[in-house]
């Protein structure tokens, strides 16, 4: 029997590309065509994507061949005096849930942990960041922009590969790196870390080095990037994008998988990358901009972590 939860994930993509469909077709209907296609005048109005970019279709490598320039892109944006303030917020935020670690992570898993239900919503929430969506996603789009011959919707497949190919290379790195345990490994309060662990042991005991930074988040928020630049006309992408992002995040803290201290730095490097892929022209404003918002949080028996963006 096919499982649920499977059925219930390929439901959400499905919605997401018709109701995106649909939401365009409306649009469009209500803007007649002139001398300018309605669907490049709708994204000329909303942001400042270049229209030019969806003049020709990607060739199906460049989703892959981009990845190195995404990376060599992520240090020049990043590795730049006027970043010092994003790196002392993410650092910031970085350290203030460390100190709460130990009793966020228990509030949380004590819902995990009261019913069956809780158990199975945190369980599906961690399973939709794992990767399975975004190329679910990705391959969603990409099939629908190939049979209507719709240029937008190749791109935002194609960019969504290159995005979590791109950011999950980099975690990987910084996994490997930092070594920290996942709370349900861990053998003090917090978590060890071991910096530049045995390579060895961290293949044979995986969980017990790779909770820094979340990968699950990382491209998670890099996927909802791409897909929000791609449709800036569609104001809800962001508000629900976001809001999935949390509930992943609340998920694998509930399962034992993260640390809400694992979250900052990966929403950043997610946020980045994903700016990267969807502006092969340059990136238009700053990175973090003023309009997202990583918080600590106090909720009932513990603490928590507040993703939020003001409109």
């Amino acid at each position: 029997m096919f499982p649920i939860k499977k059925i219930f994930k390929l439901g959400i993509i499905i919605f997401t590309i018709l109701f995106f469909n649909s939401a365009l077709f409306a649009q469009s209907a209500n803007n007649p065509p002139d001398s300018t296609n309605s669907k490049e005048k709708s994204i000329s109005d909303s942001s400042s994507v270049s229209i030019q970019k969806y003049d020709k279709m990607p060739e199906w490598y460049e989703m892959v061949t981009n990845v190195p320039g995404d990376l060599s892109k992520y240090f020049q944006v990043t590795f730049r005096s006027n970043k010092i303030p994003l790196y002392l917020t993410v650092s910031a935020l970085t350290a203030a849930t460390i100190a709460t670690d130990r009793a966020s992570y228990e509030g949380t898993h004590k819902f995990h942990t009261s019913g069956p239900f809780n158990t199975k919503f945190d369980e599906f929430w961690t399973e939709v960041g794992d990767g399975r969506t975004q190329f679910g996603l990705a391959f969603a789009f990409g099939a629908y922009g190939l049979i209507t011959k719709d240029v937008r919707a190749v791109k935002t497949a194609s960019e969504i590969v290159q995005t979590v190919l791109a950011s999950g290379a980099l975690t990987q790195v910084l996994k490997h790196i930092t070594g920290r345990q996942t709370p349900n490994t861990s053998t003090s309060p917090t978590g060890n870390w071991v910096f530049f662990p045995n390579q060895i042991d961290y293949a044979k005991h995986v969980s017990t080095y790779d909770a820094f930074p979340s990968g699950h988040i990382t491209t998670t928020m890099a996927t909802i990037t791409v897909i929000a630049e791609n449709y800036p006309e569609i104001w809800w992408i962001k508000p629900a994008g976001y809001t999935m992002a949390a509930l992943v995040a609340y998920g694998m803290v509930g399962t034992g998988i993260h640390w809400y201290s694992d979250y900052p730095l990966a929403v950043a490097l997610g946020y980045t990358f994903g700016m990267i892929a969807a502006h092969p022209e340059g990136i238009p404003g700053i990175i973090a901009g003023k309009n997202l918002h990583v918080l600590p949080t106090l909720v009932e028996n513990g603490f928590g972590l507040s993703l939020g963006y003001s409109f």
